[in-house]
């Protein structure tokens, strides 16, 4: 008796173990086809996406730019205050190598970012510890939380009085003011990472016998990780413009005291050049805590996993 052609084909490849091999090898093959199809596929519409990005922010910019050129062309601002785009790149190319009260634009960039480091440094030395602890010692929360609460809603402008009268014109003042601006994220984000670590971790760890410290440092610590480090990136942006605002009041070098004292010699173009090389570090900064939040996140999922 014959059998139909399918069920004769299927009788077969059962009887011939080579023809199975290669009917699943044809199988492997054209799924893998399918895959490279379909990534490539993929590879392309991210390409075309990132294109349009780009081309959208560089549009942005030359708009930005063509509605400044235009106004300070057509005068509608008095050139005194408003130079052309040309004119503040050539003052910024200028104060890389010609000094202004005393100092290049490099000098009082790196002035500006010793004292930034150092108040920033000391705010996260401080406040992610602190948080911690607050997260985990129900106690040590109670009694910092009331003072805490009422000092981190005043402003780190507020506190330029006390840095003049306590230390003047030197470091200490603007390193105050960076500290107050950039504490208070350090210890709330702290906090509230602490306070979303998984409490099965918590709970085997007392089982294990862990001291305090050990769990702080050893369990509340790497899970809060991801909330750390995003605290330490808005710390690090109010750090920044703390910063600039103390050097306009109490300091002698630094980008905001030369931008003070550009506006008092009516040199708007020293001042914008100022601004620029204030929004260009801070831009690279905050680059670079993104990149740091987005391997800790990354971490934190391969952990999970």
């Amino acid at each position: 008796m014959k059998l139909p052609m399918k069920l004769h084909h299927i009788a077969r490849s059962e009887m011939d173990p080579v023809s199975i091999v290669r009917q699943t090898d044809a199988a492997h093959a054209a799924h893998r086809r399918r895959l490279a199809r379909k990534s490539a596929s993929e590879a392309r519409g991210g390409v075309t996406r990132r294109s349009t990005l780009w081309a959208l922010s560089a549009a942005g910019l030359i708009t930005f730019f063509g509605i400044w050129w235009l106004a300070a062309a057509a005068q509608l601002i008095p050139a005194m205050f408003l130079p052309t785009p040309l004119a503040v790149a050539q003052r910024f190319v200028d104060l890389l190598t010609h000094p202004f009260v005393g100092f290049t634009l490099e000098q009082h960039l790196w002035s500006s970012l010793q004292r930034y480091l150092m108040g920033v440094l000391l705010a996260m030395a401080v406040g992610v510890p602190l948080g911690l602890m607050m997260g985990w010692f129900r106690w040590l929360d109670y009694i910092v939380s009331p003072l805490f609460e009422t000092l981190r809603f005043i402003a780190p402008i507020a506190w330029v009085p006390f840095a003049a009268l306590w230390f003047g014109t030197s470091v200490g003042g603007p390193v105050l003011i960076i500290f107050a601006g950039a504490f208070p994220p350090c210890v709330v984000n702290a906090y509230r990472g602490a306070k979303q670590v998984d409490e099965r971790l918590l709970e085997a760890a007392r089982m294990l016998g862990l001291s305090n410290r050990m769990i702080v440092c050893e369990v509340l610590l790497p899970g809060a990780l991801p909330a750390v480090v995003a605290g330490l990136r808005v710390a690090a942006g109010l750090g920044w413009m703390s910063l600039v605002g103390a050097e306009l009041i109490v300091a002698s070098s630094g980008i905001g005291y030369m931008m003070v004292k550009g506006q008092a010699a009516v040199d708007t173009a020293t001042v914008m050049s100022a601004m620029i090389a204030i929004g260009m570090v801070g831009a690279v900064i905050d680059l670079l805590l993104g990149r740091t939040e987005a391997f800790a996140m990354r971490h934190r999922r391969r952990a999970r996993q």
